[in-house]
């Protein structure tokens, strides 16, 4: 066995022989663990592991409390997914449910509630005549009612509206919530159509029939005399005369006595009993002609005392 001997501060190995083997010492480093591979230890140099104290410490709450290691319930936390994903659905099938009632509830309240459903007694009518009543109009913008007013179609009223005789334009007003207001434009009847049994008929520009108001008056309504009302609609000239007429000012049409159609070009009008003879033509170029027209009868130095003025071609006018 090796020992170590300390001389002066130094020390000194010294290997003895004994029984004819040697043994050589070997060193040990501080901590006890063994120098080189195969060598011994001293046990007294190995440091001392309090057990009971470091499971103590392992086991103890944040307090200080000792508690019991954790343990994992696999089936617990199965359950506990199961019911998240259970709750997860429920809450995406109410969200949708939600989504859906909302939709359904502001379908119904644009569409079916009485709060934008237009009734027969808001609709209102502007513009109306004494040969385009007002029932007339209402008649047709009624059929509108018990809608909701942004299902109700204005330009449908306005085209069914215009195809009233005497209505030149039409146009359907929506006001939110629920009332509807049609404004038209209504003339006058072009002429009155007169037949050798003395009955007269009211037409416009178009060439339809007027259904008059009771108590209409004819007055300043040119009169063109046929043989038969269904028959001369048809005709080409007593067209052409329409249009001429109905272009014409209050005040002319105020002093038109007579009217004669014979061809489709050769429109005249008497005024004031023939004291004037305008010979139109047909109704090609009519704004000129009427400015032709109106320069020659109201200059005394253009028409003098002549009586015809021919503007069936407005750019060679004959006065005679």
């Amino acid at each position: 066995m090796a020992r170590r001997v300390i001389s002066s501060g130094k020390e000194s190995d010294s290997s003895q022989q004994h029984q004819g083997r040697s043994v050589q010492g070997r060193s040990v480093s501080s901590d006890g663990s063994r120098c080189e591979s195969g060598g011994f230890v001293d046990a007294r140099t190995l440091r001392s592991e309090d057990l009971v104290a470091k499971t103590l410490e392992e086991t103890s709450g944040a307090l200080g409390v000792i508690t019991r290691p954790k343990v994992v319930d696999f089936s617990a936390r199965l359950k506990e997914r199961r019911k998240a994903n259970t709750r997860m659905i429920v809450m995406r099938v109410a969200a949708f449910v939600g989504a859906v009632a909302a939709i359904v509830a502001l379908v119904w309240l644009l569409f079916f509630s009485s709060v934008f459903r237009l009734e027969s007694s808001g609709i209102s009518v502007v513009g109306a005549n004494e040969w385009v009543s007002q029932e007339q109009v209402l008649s047709i913008a009624r059929q509108q009612a018990g809608k909701s007013l942004l299902l109700v179609s204005g330009g449908d009223v306005e085209t069914t509206i215009k195809d009233i005789p005497g209505v030149t334009s039409a146009k359907a007003v929506k006001h939110l919530p629920n009332s509807l207001e049609v404004t038209i434009k209504a003339q006058k009847p072009a002429a009155m159509l007169k037949t050798s049994e003395g009955t007269m008929t009211a037409v416009d520009s178009r060439g339809r029939v007027l259904n008059s108001v009771s108590g209409a008056s004819v007055e300043g309504i040119p009169v063109i005399e046929v043989t038969d009302v269904n028959e001369s609609l048809q005709n080409r000239s007593i067209k052409e005369a329409l249009q001429i007429l109905s272009s014409l000012s209050d005040s002319m049409r105020n002093s038109i006595t007579k009217v004669t159609a014979e061809t489709q070009d050769s429109i005249t009008t008497e005024l004031n009993d023939g004291d004037k003879v305008i010979v139109w033509g047909d109704s090609s170029q009519l704004k000129l002609k009427k400015a032709v027209v109106d320069k020659i009868i109201n200059d005394p130095n253009v028409i003098g005392d002549k009586h015809n003025v021919d503007v069936s071609a407005p750019l060679r006018p004959i006065i005679k």
